[in-house]
């Protein structure tokens, strides 16, 4: 059945978007990840990747144009099918039905579903939904709320903080008046255009539109879902107040993610010291509680009461403990790392090789460098401008590999793998070729803190074009990374050591550091990826040739 790809909202500010370039055209077969268009939003060009397959049967938005964001931008379907039907703004074709005018009455009235409870709003009452802000986002978990039921909101005021697969990103609103009504509460997560909340004049009544919202069919939640919601209604007024007193009013002022995880494991809120607003309990709170030793003791006291009691009889000595496990909800960000290096190394016939380079004269030189006020430079920020260097002279391992061609990159774009909390993020150093090691170190830094914050925007993540992961300040000597698609090659760079080396026929102590250059085999051969592992080593070793 032919389905309507809309124009997305590829960032948090965008309203509109330029189709740049469409690198696939009408006849053209599209699959699940291909990229049809580069979309030129309010802050960068992105690639548009398509989440559904076929045949791209119709483009509404040409190359130059701008367009609203959910504006038409293509039609992808069966090969032949007639789309007449969804041109004229019909929610299915014609040519599912037998009969041919049965189509467009049921297009008709599916149609006037939404309009009719768009129809029905109150004045000045507006539906927020949930934001697409990432391209590849299709979910999002609310992490916190930052206005509560009754709070005015003025525009550009931020709502909540979402977090998406890549990060978590402020949501500002774009409208103004009174959060009459929260959708998806913290912690909880729902596909991307679900009821997030409504904005309107205060005192506006709002009964049903949660309901015909999901009737209409812009939200995915199931009936079942909203009916649960409609039953917790009180029960979440009653959180609310309790939220809004203070702690000598003998209620526990806790946000519901944090109730959640304490429920879940068999905390007391009552023993949990909050360390939020009003001494409000978070997530982190519960996270990082342990037991007092005067609960334990209290807790003991009857069984030891009973203990003594009772008759004394011989024990059998059984360690003290207990069976404990924990269940931690997978984030955004881990389920999409997990899809992504499955994909990779299950689809990308992977090889690693392996070579040493001596670190002595790059540790002179870094000392040297590092000498001059206001400067510093690591050892990774070394290797990546070595990297830069020698990728313009084997661009073969600069690539990305299509099913019908060989894609070289003659720019170079550097992705640098950051472990965050929740896992891997890869910031991208743009033209890294052309900035000077002083640049690139100020970058990193940069980025990888940002990153650590949950700072960094989309844009920042993508475009790379080769990956450089170090894990050598852990000790990490020797180790072979997954390819970060679409990259063709990650380079991963383990600690320096010490340790005899023979120079001129002598032992001497060297410094050493390994280097594991994982390729694609279908777009670099043994000997390519060699060729590049030579020239890096030259460099590092030597670091006065990055300087020519």
């Amino acid at each position: 059945m032919a389905i309507k790809v809309t124009m997305p909202r590829l960032s948090d500010t965008m309203t509109e978007g330029t189709v740049a370039t469409w690198l696939k055209k009408v006849g053209d077969k599209v699959s699940e990840g291909d990229i049809l268009a580069e979309i030129e939003t309010d802050k960068a060009t992105m690639e548009f990747e398509s989440f559904n397959e076929g045949t791209l049967l119709h483009i509404g938005i040409q190359a130059g144009e701008t367009a609203p964001v959910d504006s038409l931008l293509a039609i992808i379907g069966n090969e032949g099918e007639d789309i007449s039907a969804l041109l004229a703004g019909g929610a299915a074709p014609a040519a599912e039905a037998p009969k041919a005018d049965a189509p467009a009455a049921e297009a008709k009235t599916e149609t006037a579903a939404p309009a009719k409870a768009a129809a029905e709003l109150p004045k000045g009452v507006v539906v927020v939904t949930m934001p697409r802000l990432s391209d590849t986002m299709t979910e999002g978990t609310v992490a916190t709320w930052l206005k509560k039921v009754g709070d005015a909101v003025a525009e550009g005021d931020i709502l909540a903080e979402i977090e998406t697969d890549k990060a978590t990103m402020e949501f500002e609103s774009f409208n103004a008046g009174t959060l009459l009504y929260i959708g998806i509460q913290e912690g909880n997560t729902a596909p991307v255009d679900s009821l997030l909340a409504i904005i309107g004049p205060a005192g506006t009544d709002i009964s049903g539109i949660a309901d015909n919202f999901t009737a209409g069919g812009a939200a995915t939640a199931s009936a079942p879902a909203a009916e649960e919601t409609k039953a917790a209604a009180p029960a979440a007024a009653q959180a609310t107040e309790a939220v809004a007193e203070t702690s000598n009013g003998g209620r526990i002022l806790a946000s519901p993610l944090a109730k959640k995880i304490a429920s879940d494991k068999g905390i007391s809120l009552n023993q949990v010291k909050g360390s939020g607003e009003n001494g409000r309990i978070v997530k982190s709170d519960i996270e990082n509680f342990t037991p007092s030793a005067q609960a334990q003791t209290v807790a003991s006291a009857p069984a030891a009461k009973q203990e003594a009691t009772a008759p004394a009889a011989p024990k059998v000595f059984v360690p003290a403990g207990e069976v404990y496990t924990e269940e931690i909800k997978n984030s955004q960000m881990r389920k999409i790392i997990a899809k992504r290096l499955s994909e990779s190394l299950f689809t990308a016939p992977h090889y690693n090789l392996v070579i040493e380079v001596s670190m002595d004269e790059a540790m002179q030189a870094r000392a040297a460098i590092n000498s001059v006020p206001d400067t510093k430079v690591s050892f990774n920020d070394m290797v990546i401008k070595a990297c830069a260097l020698a990728l313009k002279k084997h661009p073969k391992i600069n690539s990305t590999w299509k099913e019908d061609a060989i894609i070289i990159n003659h720019h170079v774009n550097i992705g640098v793998a950051v472990a965050v909390e929740d896992g891997l993020v890869v910031p991208v150093l743009k033209f890294t070729d052309a900035m000077s090691l002083s640049q690139i170190g100020g970058s990193v830094r940069d980025l990888a803190g940002r990153a650590k914050n949950k700072k960094l925007g989309p844009q920042e993540m993508e475009g790379s074009t080769f990956t450089v992961s170090n894990l050598g300040m852990f000790g990490i000597t020797e180790f072979n990374s997954i390819i970060n698609q679409p990259n063709s090659a990650i380079l991963s760079v383990g600690a320096i050591v010490e340790k005899p080396v023979v120079k001129n026929g002598q032992i001497v102590v060297g410094n050493t550091m390994m280097l594991s250059l994982a390729c694609d085999h279908r777009t670099i051969d043994g000997a390519t990826g060699a060729q590049f592992l030579q020239t890096l080593k030259q460099y590092i070793e030597s670091p006065v040739t990055m300087l020519a």
